[in-house]
C-alpha cells in the first residue's frame, strides 16, 4: 500500500509505534535502554551511550526497612476509594476523645471535639445526592460484610450505585432496593455469585423488588452479567460442609457432564451446585445429608434429589472415549 493511500488514523498509529520504539530503543545501535536510578541516566545496555541524564527522581527522599516504617514516614493518606461518598478524601474526627498521645481531653475540649465533628459531618455531607449517596455506600458495606464479599465487589457495587445515580435511575425507587441490586450484579460480574435467597436475607427489601430492580439497572446501565456458572458455587458449599478437595473435584466433574448434556439449560446454578455436591459427597465416600446440603445452599431437598438424579443420569450418557 502506498504512502498516499493511506488513511489518516493508520498514519498516526504508524508515527506512534515508530515514537515509542525510537523512546525505548538506542538512537546509535538501536539497543535496548535501562534507568539507572543511582545515577539518575538512562543508558544504553549494548553500547554504553548515556541517552538521558541528571533525570527527577519522584519518589520520596526517605527510606523505609519495613511496613510499619513506611506507614510512620508517608505524608500521603489513604488511596482514593469509591466506597466512601466523598472517595476519603475529607477529614475524618475521631470519636475518642483523647489527643495524639493518648491522653483523655477536659471537659472544654470535649465539647469543642463535639461541635467540630457536628459541623465537619454537615460539612461532608452538603446536599442530598451526597447524603443519598452516603446512606447507599453504607448499606453496600454492610450487606458485602454480612455475605463475605471481598472488597473488590464492594468497589464495583459502589461504582455501579454511583452510575445510577449519576444517570438519574433512582427516582421512583427505594435507595436499598438499588443498592442490594448493585451488590447482586456486583457479585455476578467478580465470579463470586449469590443467590437471590441469600441477598434477600441481608436485604432490607422484598425479593421481587430486588429482582425488578435489577433488571432494571442492567438493562438501563448496560452491564455485561452473564448467567451464573454453577461451578462457581461449588467452592463455598463444599467448605461450608467440610468436604474433601477430592469431593469438590469430583463435583465440578459433575457439572461439566451436565454441561456438556445440556441438562443445565433452565436449571437454577443453585440446585445444579447443590446437587452436584450431594453426589461428589456420596461418590466419595463422604458423610452428608441432603438436609445438610439443602440448609447450605439454601434450596429444598426435592429440588437436590430431582438435580441429584438427573446429574448422575447426565454423566451415564456419556459416550465412552
Amino acid at each position: 500500500m502506498s504512502e498516499h493511500t493511506l488513511t489518516r488514523q493508520q498514519r498516526e498509529e504508524q508515527t506512534e509505534s515508530t515514537e515509542s520504539t525510537e523512546s525505548t530503543a538506542c538512537p546509535e545501535c538501536s539497543g535496548s535502554l535501562v534507568i539507572d536510578d543511582e545515577h539518575g541516566e538512562t543508558v544504553c545496555e549494548d553500547c554504553g551511550l548515556v541517552v538521558e541524564s541528571d533525570e527527577i527522581d519522584r519518589g520520596p527522599e526517605w527510606r523505609a526497612f519495613d511496613s510499619s516504617e513506611k506507614d510512620e514516614k508517608s505524608r500521603v493518606g489513604a488511596p482514593t476509594t469509591n466506597m466512601m461518598h466523598d472517595k476519603g478524601l475529607s477529614t475524618n474526627i475521631d470519636w475518642r476523645d483523647k489527643d495524639a498521645y493518648g491522653n483523655s481531653l477536659s471537659g472544654k475540649q470535649r465539647q469543642k471535639m463535639q461541635r467540630l465533628r457536628k459541623w465537619n459531618e454537615r460539612f461532608r455531607t452538603r446536599d442530598s445526592k451526597e447524603r443519598n449517596l452516603k446512606q447507599a455506600l453504607g448499606e453496600i458495606d454492610r450487606m458485602a460484610s454480612a455475605l463475605g464479599l471481598p472488597e473488590n465487589v464492594r468497589e464495583t457495587a459502589s461504582v455501579i450505585y454511583r452510575r445510577a445515580l449519576d444517570e438519574d435511575l433512582l427516582p421512583g425507587r427505594s435507595i436499598e432496593g438499588v443498592s442490594t441490586a448493585s451488590v447482586y450484579a456486583a457479585a455476578r460480574q467478580a465470579g463470586v455469585p449469590r443467590s437471590l435467597d441469600e441477598i434477600t436475607e441481608v436485604s432490607r427489601v422484598e425479593k421481587s423488588e430486588i429482582a425488578r430492580t435489577y433488571r432494571y439497572v442492567v438493562r438501563e446501565l448496560g452491564l455485561e452479567v452473564r448467567p451464573a456458572d454453577p461451578e462457581s458455587y461449588v467452592p463455598r458449599f463444599a467448605s461450608s460442609l467440610e468436604l474433601s478437595d477430592e469431593a469438590e473435584h469430583r463435583a465440578r466433574q459433575l457439572l461439566q457432564n451436565a454441561k456438556e448434556q445440556g441438562v443445565h439449560s433452565g436449571k437454577s446454578p443453585v440446585g445444579l451446585a447443590a446437587a452436584a455436591v450431594y453426589a461428589a459427597a456420596l461418590l466419595t465416600n463422604e458423610k452428608t445429608t441432603q438436609a445438610a446440603v439443602s440448609e447450605v445452599a439454601d434450596i429444598s431437598e426435592v429440588t437436590i434429589r430431582n438435580r441429584y438424579h438427573e446429574l448422575l443420569e447426565a454423566e451415564q450418557d456419556l459416550p465412552v472415549a
